[in-house]
């Protein structure tokens, strides 16, 4: 009996890493019920059978993976054609955006997050790279900008887009401004990002800069021209330092005033889905070129 067990650990051995896992009801339905030694026929049977139930196994579940993967790669499409219905970006910033359109968005997130093909996302070397801000909720990192341009018409200034590049446990994110639509400028937020446990994340704000506004010469209205000039050169005149300090942008220290907490519930080669401690999903699609799917980064966290 002894050997018989031998043999079938020994097949269980020897099988292909990519099939699928004996299942543990296979080998009674082969084990013979008599208590005598085995011949080395009887051996020789078990074990064609048990060969034969392992590829019949692996060719059932090749189907269902398929099936799985079209499933995975339709709600991703089915989400993206969401965001173009609801108006894309320019209509949830400006609160166009109709709550049929939020409530068809947000179900067809929820039926992607279950598809979730990447176990451990926040050390997945898919998460770093440059992502934008596709559907966003009030406790987003575009909170800032957000509320500034809440508090003006859109005719006078506009969130024209938001992104981020996460790299080295470190994000930056851009909200990129346009007032009287022609002077545009950018909000940055540094923010540092801590690892958690193989799902969360913590996010916590270092700094903000305004940069110095860039106004577009053929925006200008012709009264104004003569106007927009003088300015001109009354900047190139100043000082360099002085001119070094403006080009700059302006700096505003944000270390301990603003933290959370958040999830990454979906993450593949060019979507990522976070929600924060409130539940409010976060979309991004990649901008760049996703990164090589080399061995995963296993940096320790906190439980």
């Amino acid at each position: 009996m002894a050997s018989s067990h031998a043999s079938i650990s020994s097949l269980s051995s020897i099988r292909s890493p990519r099939s699928p896992p004996l299942s543990p009801n296979i080998l009674p339905s082969f084990l013979p019920h008599s208590r005598l030694p085995f011949s080395g026929r009887r051996r020789r049977l078990i074990c064609r059978r048990l060969c034969r139930a392992m590829v019949q196994q692996a060719a059932q579940g090749a189907p269902a993976i398929y099936a799985k993967e079209m499933e995975r790669l339709s709600a991703k499409e089915s989400l993206l054609l969401a965001f173009k219905d609801s108006g894309g970006f320019e209509a949830l910033v400006t609160g166009k955006t109709t709550d049929m359109q939020r409530i068809d968005v947000n179900e067809r997130i929820t039926g992607l997050e279950r598809l979730n093909p990447t176990p451990r996302p926040t050390t997945s070397p898919f998460l770093e790279g440059r992502w934008n801000f596709e559907w966003f909720g009030s406790g987003s990192p575009g909170l800032a900008a957000t509320i500034i341009f809440q508090r003006f018409p859109s005719t006078l200034a506009n969130l024209s887009k938001l992104d981020a590049f996460i790299k080295d446990g470190t994000a930056r994110i851009t909200a990129n401004v346009k007032l009287l639509n022609s002077i545009e400028s950018k909000v940055i937020l540094s923010t540092k990002l801590s690892v958690e446990g193989p799902l969360r994340l913590k996010e916590e704000y270092i700094e903000g800069i305004i940069e110095t506004p860039s106004v577009s010469e053929q925006a200008v209205p012709v009264q104004l021209k003569s106007a927009f000039g003088q300015v001109v050169n009354t900047v190139q005149q100043l000082p360099v330092p002085i001119k070094d300090v403006i080009a700059g942008g302006l700096r505003v220290p944000l270390a301990g005033s603003y933290q959370r907490l958040m999830m990454i519930s979906y993450l593949d080669e060019e979507i990522l889905i976070i929600r924060d401690t409130s539940g409010v999903p976060e979309v991004l699609t990649r901008l760049d070129s996703p990164p090589s799917p080399l061995e995963p980064n296993t940096s320790d966290y906190e439980s």
